[in-house]
């Protein structure tokens, strides 16, 4: 497992709205040494479903290629089809990557528990590599498809090398508390705000789309808690909550763009595909001045 914490990175594309590499290889090495552990590219913060496969699979091929450690890397993969999801996540696990982040097949809503159950159980069949590691990736609210704690647990049994752990986005701490008594799952909650009560109960860190900006302290709450400093964590958590939940105020991926634009002076950062679209100059000059002015932010 990555020990610690994990940025879902941010997608960069030039004016033409093709991925730009090299600010994606700089965005990524810049976290890593930030305080991140670990990367998840094509997570729903990096804009996963406006990228396409070849896309993506040339965007870790870079990432690796500039001296990125794959065993760093768990790059989504989940598809509302199979033969796609087979080919990225084989691609992926090929390069060394660390594991892959798989969303249920989402377009079809409704689906039954043996019928998910199924979907990875090909999956699994199709890759057909003992090097592996499934992440389940659970975010009812944006996917519309969940996975029950009775099925990820029937999958953790059947498949115990293969279906490593899950992220945990439902922001239901009910479930991420459930996840956590499975055994020998990895849970990472999908956000900062239920990480210490998390790792009390085994979490290694969390999978965070606030890292790109707050990486040192989210990253340094995971450290002391591991390092069984509580009072220390507890009290700098009070800060990285609230800065979590001022982004939560705003468009999070626009914003977040808007923001790196002004930190890296690259206003490429404020690119995104349809159907995303900026945030407007006052709302990033607000969200700036509150995060500098109440955060000790600096822009």
């Amino acid at each position: 497992m990555i020990k610690g914490l994990i940025a879902p990175i941010l997608t960069p594309f030039d004016n033409n709205l093709k991925l730009d590499q090299k600010m994606y290889n700089d965005l990524a090495k810049d976290l890593l040494e930030n305080g991140c552990s670990g990367l998840a590219p094509f997570g729903t913060t990096g804009e996963a479903l406006s990228v396409g496969n070849k896309e993506r699979m040339l965007a870790i091929e870079g990432l690796v290629e500039s001296g990125v450690d794959p065993k760093t890397l768990i790059p989504g993969t989940g598809l509302c089809n199979l033969p796609d999801t087979i080919e990225i996540t084989k691609h992926a696990i090929g390069l060394g990557c660390l594991g892959a982040m798989t969303l249920p097949p989402f377009y079809f809503k409704g689906m039954s528990d043996e019928g998910l159950y199924e979907y990875f159980e090909k999956l699994i069949d199709g890759v057909n590599d003992h090097r592996l590691n499934i992440y389940l990736y659970h975010i009812p609210q944006v996917s519309g498809v969940g996975l029950s704690i009775k099925l990820v647990k029937k999958l953790k049994e059947a498949y115990p090398e293969f279906i490593r752990g899950i992220k945990d986005s439902s922001g239901v701490w009910e479930n991420t508390e459930a996840l956590l008594n499975i055994k020998d799952l990895v849970v990472y909650p999908g956000a900062e705000l239920p990480v210490i009560e998390a790792i009390k109960l085994g979490a290694p860190g969390c999978i965070s789309a606030t890292a790109n900006l707050n990486s040192k302290d989210i990253s340094k709450v995971i450290d002391l808690c591991h390092s069984g400093k509580w009072e220390e964590a507890e009290k700098l958590q009070k800060k990285v909550k609230s800065v979590r939940l001022l982004f939560q105020d705003y468009a999070p991926i626009p914003a977040q763009k808007s923001l790196l634009a002004i930190q890296t002076k690259n206003s490429l950062w404020n690119n995104l595909r349809p159907p995303f679209k900026p945030i407007s100059e006052n709302k990033t000059s607000e969200l700036a001045n509150k995060l500098r002015d109440n955060h000790g932010f600096t822009f």
